[in-house]
């Protein structure tokens, strides 16, 4: 008989694995991460996509140019004007249209204020998932004002289909304008406000501070734009490096953070809302001197004739008819243009075979790019960090799955 006592087999490390979405309130949006546990620590984690991938890019390619506007507002709808616009500053870089500066200024402001309502949706989530409910319902009164303006402006509030290839349909109304200036002047107090009962707060300093970090290195190999780059210490921001709609004529700082966690990604999109509001009030300075100038571009293609005319005008009616249904054939060229997004760089990629509808388009969504980082961000943090990093990244399904 042997004497040599067998070793106990070493029992392997068992996990658990959680479903993060596509149905959980803390993913706000229908996406899923499949959570590798240990306990209440991440081991691993793998993103699934395309819960309401809605084929965009394909419908666009069987739609007039003006008629595909509409479609960028179902992408990051909590500003979707900014959508609008790119897509309508792309169409006009491919037939080579002028815009009047007041049209860029007017732009502007329209941009500037969705971006304000974007981050105010963000941070005031980040609030709500550390547990301070308050700031969110306090802030959304303000988001509330701004779509107050777009409705007055366009008729729509959410998916706004705002402005026109060439510029607007219509002048901005005298109530418009003082909508505007009254949101300008009310909203500093109240950031300051909303800044006072959570900047400096230790509770939701130490939720937030160290909670999924990421580097610059890495934010940049995984194509990181926008907030979430500028947050990890990179002032990228297109607005600065290719500036469109004439923003090289504002005075402006791109803030930037040092650590790339939820507290950093906080405080840069905080900051952007100053920004924001210090560019609309240069904005409405210039256009001071400007009032009664265009309100649109010479591009009768893309423009619809006065409706006066249209009843009694036979060209005009014609003219109409043509715009409304898209007869209208667009230079041969292939052209790429970007815009600072919500979230990032939202870039247009446009073939034209010189048809009435794009031969090839592609819609270069932040979201789509950055939330790959995700897995990254995560690994190895408790299960209630992951929550607030996602929400802080400012993943919006629409913008994920074009």
């Amino acid at each position: 008989m042997s004497n040599v006592i067998a070793e106990p087999q070493k029992k392997e490390k068992e996990y658990s694995t959680l479903n993060l979405g596509p149905t959980h309130p803390a993913t706000h949006g229908i996406f899923q991460n499949v959570l590798k546990m240990d306990g209440e620590i991440i081991m691993d984690s793998e993103a699934t996509i395309g819960y309401i991938h809605r084929a965009f890019e394909k419908i666009a390619e069987h739609r007039p140019y003006y008629q595909i506007t509409t479609l960028t507002d179902r992408m990051n709808y909590c500003s979707s004007p900014i959508n609008n616009m790119g897509w309508e500053m792309t169409v006009e870089k491919l037939l080579g249209v002028e815009i009047p500066k007041r049209v860029d200024y007017m732009r502007i402001v329209i941009m500037e204020l969705a971006r304000i309502a974007d981050h105010i949706v963000c941070n005031t989530v980040i609030g709500v998932d550390t547990g301070a409910l308050s700031g969110f319902v306090y802030m959304f009164q303000w988001r509330e004002k701004i779509y107050e303006i777009f409705e007055e402006i366009c008729g729509a509030r959410l998916t706004t289909n705002i402005g026109r290839i060439g510029g607007f349909e219509r002048d901005f109304s005298d109530k418009s304008w003082k909508q505007i200036n009254d949101f300008i002047a009310e909203f500093p107090a109240i950031l300051k406000e909303y800044e006072g009962l959570l900047m400096r707060n230790r509770i939701f300093m130490d939720r937030t501070i160290g909670a999924g970090p990421i580097s610059p290195e890495l934010a940049l190999n995984y194509g990181f734009t926008g907030p979430n780059l500028r947050a990890a210490g990179v002032d990228y921001d297109v607005r600065v490096m290719n500036p469109y709609s004439s923003y090289q004529d504002f005075d402006f700082i791109v803030p930037v953070g040092t650590k790339g966690d939820t507290y950093d990604r906080f405080q840069v999109r905080h900051e952007e809302m100053k920004q924001s509001q210090s560019i609309i009030k240069q904005a409405l300075q210039k256009l001071e001197g400007m009032k009664g100038g265009p309100h649109h571009a010479d591009v009768p293609a893309f423009y619809l004739p006065p409706k006066d005319e249209v009843y009694n005008n036979m060209e005009a009616l014609i003219y109409h008819f043509k715009v409304v249904m898209g007869e209208v054939d667009v230079p041969v060229g292939e052209v790429y243009h970007s815009v600072e997004g919500g979230n990032g760089e939202l870039g247009f990629y446009v073939i034209s075979d010189g048809g009435r509808a794009p031969f090839r388009v592609h819609f270069r969504r932040p979201c789509f790019i950055y939330y790959q980082g995700y897995a990254d961000m995560v690994k190895g943090s408790m299960l209630s960090d992951a929550i607030l990093t996602l929400s802080s990244m400012n993943v919006i399904a629409g913008e994920l799955d074009a």
